[in-house]
């Protein structure tokens, strides 16, 4: 039972269940945890989704180098990742899916960088001085996998360091759906990902005769997900010193935005 005003990014008792066995348990034999779990996440989602520094966090949540803690110890052990994976699968099933896709999208979006340093580049294209996150999502428009780089990382370069997994992991995805930037090689290369199972990049392309903005199909799911992450503050730039963290944070927006649809689908 929370002693204080609730914050809107805190979690109701019902996504506190849906997490709550997701959580890691504390470690046998050490010190009482002095804070709960659930106050940190809260901690977590504030900093998200308000954009404020983790040491700028209100006094009434847990103090920031505990929040901030336990998120650099998720990200380093794949906590964040397992945790969204599973959540993923679990909202598949509520939407009449199977857990693993059979379908996708990928593309990258361009964002600036902050004089907090890190790796970063020059996007001639969009001419940004950031980093690139470069995202491949189903036909819901969930996350299946995210790689941030600086922004003068070629697409098709990257795509291959984003969708190497494939080789061993998501046996049941077929198709991928991607713009001209990816064309080339890596059609090629990512067919031969597989010896069994092939997986498809179908390029998506405009035709001459369209002006102006046109919806492509297939290709305006992955331009929702990056919508998406306008829901947070923190996403509005890359304000991360290691790419490492601007990936978990995005596997964290999209855990948040999750587990309030696998609520409210159970909530009817």
């Amino acid at each position: 039972m929370k002693t204080r005003t609730p914050y809107p990014t805190d979690l109701s008792d019902a996504e506190w269940d849906v997490l709550q066995p997701l959580v890691p348990a504390a470690k046998p034999g050490g010190r009482p945890e002095k804070y709960p779990k659930r106050d940190i996440l809260d901690g977590i989602f504030y900093s998200l989704q308000s954009g404020c520094a983790w040491r700028l966090l209100p006094h009434d949540l847990p103090p920031w180098r505990s929040v901030y803690s336990y998120f650099r110890l998720w990200r380093n052990d794949g906590t964040w990742k397992r945790i969204h994976d599973t959540l993923r699968g679990d909202l598949r099933e509520l939407e009449g899916r199977s857990r693993q896709p059979s379908a996708g999208s990928i593309d990258s979006q361009s964002v600036k960088i902050t004089e907090r340093g890190g790796e970063k580049g020059y996007d001639g294209g969009k001419q940004i001085n950031g980093r690139k996150r470069h995202i491949l999502v189903d036909t819901l428009g969930l996350l299946i996998a995210v790689l941030v780089t600086g922004a003068n990382v070629q697409d098709r370069d990257a795509a291959k360091s984003l969708l190497a997994f494939l080789s061993h992991q998501f046996t049941r995805l077929r198709c991928i759906w991607a713009d001209g930037a990816y064309t080339g090689q890596l059609v090629e290369w990512v067919w031969q990902l597989r010896r069994y199972r092939k997986v498809c990049l179908e390029i998506v392309k405009r035709s001459d005769d369209m002006k102006g903005f046109v919806v492509l199909p297939k290709r305006w799911i992955v331009e929702r997900t990056f919508s998406w992450f306008g829901k947070y503050r923190r996403l509005s730039k890359d304000y991360e010193y290691l790419t490492q963290s601007s990936e978990a944070l995005i596997y964290i927006a999209m855990t948040h935005l999750m587990v309030r649809r696998i609520v409210k689908h159970e909530a009817f």
